[in-house]
């Protein structure tokens, strides 16, 4: 039995995409969920006729968006969550109901650039005013504490003369994000079917 997959987005989905392309062996996206409608990520798993749904933080407590969004991963047997450009921040409450159910893929090597605040372009402002030479992805556990949890995987992509902070973060993506998160939900996926 395959490991039930829900992808929490808030963009335009490109990880999401790599997912979806690179495919899951040991399990299957069996929904999507986006914090704000209108977002392309439900375009691309509309194409991949994968369940979606909208369930906004915006106007509602916390405690509500959280309620309804474990009623959808409960409605849909959910196994493990993958934060795929999420910008929503989970409470601890949440992420204890889901001890190492909860993965996030991060545009830095962390412990570099992270934690409350350093998303998107930011991470990869933050690394050209640093004048690091090595920045990178990393897919790690979720937990109470903002990038946090236990590393899963990182792999590190070169900083070149010249960058932009999009170009920089079109290079970690390419290179770096949509390689790793797929094999870390195939890893996460192999350890959960072991354990059902």
């Amino acid at each position: 039995m395959k490991t039930r997959i829900a992808v929490l987005v808030s963009g335009g989905g490109t990880n999401l995409q790599a997912l979806i392309d690179a495919g899951i062996p040991s399990g299957e996206i069996a929904l999507v969920v986006a914090s704000r409608p209108g977002v392309y990520a439900l375009e691309r798993a509309y194409k991949a006729a994968i369940p979606s749904m909208v369930i906004a933080k915006k106007g509602r407590t916390q405690e509500e968006f959280e309620k309804e969004l474990c009623a959808a991963l409960d409605e849909y047997k959910i196994d493990l969550i993958v934060l795929a450009g999420f910008l929503t921040i989970l409470s601890e409450d949440f992420t204890k109901r889901y001890p190492r159910r909860i993965i996030n893929i991060h545009p830095s090597l962390i412990p570099s650039f992270c934690g409350e605040g350093f998303y998107g372009l930011r991470v990869h402002e933050a690394a050209l005013e640093r004048g690091v030479k090595l920045t990178g992805a990393t897919v790690h556990f979720v937990n109470e504490i903002a990038d946090g949890g236990e590393i899963i995987l990182q792999k590190a992509v070169e900083v070149k003369e010249g960058d932009t902070p999009e170009i920089l973060q079109r290079r970690v993506m390419e290179q770096a994000e949509w390689q790793l998160l797929p094999q870390a939900v195939e890893l996460v996926s192999q350890e959960i079917n072991k354990n059902k």
